[in-house]
């Protein structure tokens, strides 16, 4: 029986250690194949964090730093991704990222998966190899 998030590489940008733990187990749970975790800014400005990901699930900020960079590279890589945070959506943020969903903290597991779920689906497919200009 297929899953929402059924053999998808999800990557997790989080500081909060317990929180990103329990994400990781959420997606897992639901089907996805892995999920790898950024728990440090520095982390993000390594190119070869997005390979092979099909979803992201994105914090706006991480240890008190903005993530919406990252998340702009995401956008123009063509990876699905959502917010999930406790920070609220900034005219700023809806603005750049207009289609991108918000799921504030404290969230449930149900509420996480089925917006990454419907990220991941309304997304255009690609094929590996595809370039985005």
């Amino acid at each position: 029986m297929a899953t929402p998030l059924d053999g998808l590489h999800i990557l997790l940008v989080e500081d909060e250690y317990l929180i990103a733990l329990d994400v990781e187990t959420i997606c897992l749970d639901h089907g996805a194949a892995q999920v790898s975790i950024a728990g440090r800014h520095a982390e993000l400005g390594d190119g070869s964090l997005t390979d092979g990901i099909d979803a992201a699930i994105v914090d706006l900020m991480i240890n008190g730093v903005p993530t919406l960079d990252f998340a702009a590279r995401l956008q123009q890589q063509g990876i699905p991704f959502i917010f999930a945070s406790g920070h609220m959506m900034t005219d700023e943020i809806r603005v750049r990222f207009p289609y991108v969903e918000l799921v504030e903290k404290p969230y449930s597991g149900d509420d996480l998966v089925r917006a990454l779920a419907a990220a991941h689906r309304a997304a255009p497919s690609q094929s590996a190899g595809d370039v985005i200009t």
